[in-house]
């Protein structure tokens, strides 16, 4: 009988084990930039052991980070397991891509989600990473399961990128996003700084006609940002030209400021907001 229930206790353990969710990582050959790149997935539990379809979120890391952050230190993975779990999110795949620079800290050089002379890395990003990941995993590639959502510098990046491109993107959540130029300072001759400013989600918005208005005005938005974060001004800013131009969007500012504790109370928000999107 013991051994019995030793073998039940180590199947229960196994089938455990087998029924979590995981994390792999996937490195392509960019043509456009000529260098590899390595992005991090999150593969919902049961994606193993099925051929079912799921809708994706891209997930976006900051300036001085890499495709890692947001398992290393946003806890993304124990987050997303236990909203799919509630019932608070769907299963879906999450997709870590990666735009660290090549300096100390993963700053400097090639570091950011815009073109830059020498290296197009939104091209990219449409051209030949996002068709690789679709391809890749069994994802539902359409507008209404597709997401796209990021912090600080990727928060920047998921603005532009569904400002850009609102036929992709079912739901855009851009969190203490860098919405505009840097506050203080700033020094154009760096090629991060200035693709900042020649990618301003402010500015695209005042720049926008009627007919580019009606096509952002189909994305789902939802805007988050600290109120003790420094970056504060620009999400207002943006919120507001939002509202004036009728873009419907939820716009949060809670306690907190620009910290991965902060970030890690707002993805599981983000998670239901995008599953609303998805349809259950």
């Amino acid at each position: 009988m013991k051994r019995l229930l030793a073998t039940l206790l180590v199947l229960t353990a196994a089938a455990t084990a087998a029924a979590q969710s995981r994390i792999e990582t996937f490195t392509l050959h960019s043509g456009i930039l000529d260098a590899d790149k390595t992005c991090t997935v999150y593969l919902p539990e049961g994606y193993d052991r099925s051929e079912e379809s799921y809708p994706v979120l891209y997930l976006l890391h900051g300036a001085s980070g890499c495709h890692t952050d947001w398992t290393v230190k946003g806890n993304m993975r124990q987050i997303a397991d236990e909203a799919i779990a509630s019932g608070a999110a769907r299963k879906m795949i999450i997709v870590m891509p990666d735009a660290s620079g090549e300096g100390p800290n993963y700053t400097g050089r090639h570091m950011g989600y815009f073109d830059v002379p020498g290296w197009e890395y939104e091209r990219f990003f449409f051209e030949e990473f996002l068709p690789a990941v679709e391809g890749r995993y069994r994802i539902v590639a359409d507008k209404q399961h597709r997401a796209i959502s990021g912090l600080s510098m990727g928060g920047g990046g998921t603005a532009v990128y569904a400002l850009h491109h609102p036929e992709l993107f079912g739901s855009a959540c851009p969190m203490s996003g860098l919405l505009d130029v840097f506050p203080g300072p700033r020094d154009y001759e760096d090629a991060f700084q200035k693709s900042v400013v020649d990618n301003s989600p402010v500015a695209l918005l005042r720049a926008m006609g009627d007919e580019e208005l009606a096509r952002v005005r189909s994305v789902r938005w939802w805007v988050d940002c600290g109120d003790d974060d420094f970056l504060w001004r620009c999400n207002i800013e943006f919120y507001s030209l939002m509202r004036e131009h009728d873009i419907p969007l939820q716009y949060r500012m809670r306690d907190g400021g620009h910290t991965w504790r902060y970030w890690q109370t707002v993805l599981p928000d983000v998670l239901t907001f995008i599953t609303n999107g998805f349809g259950r």
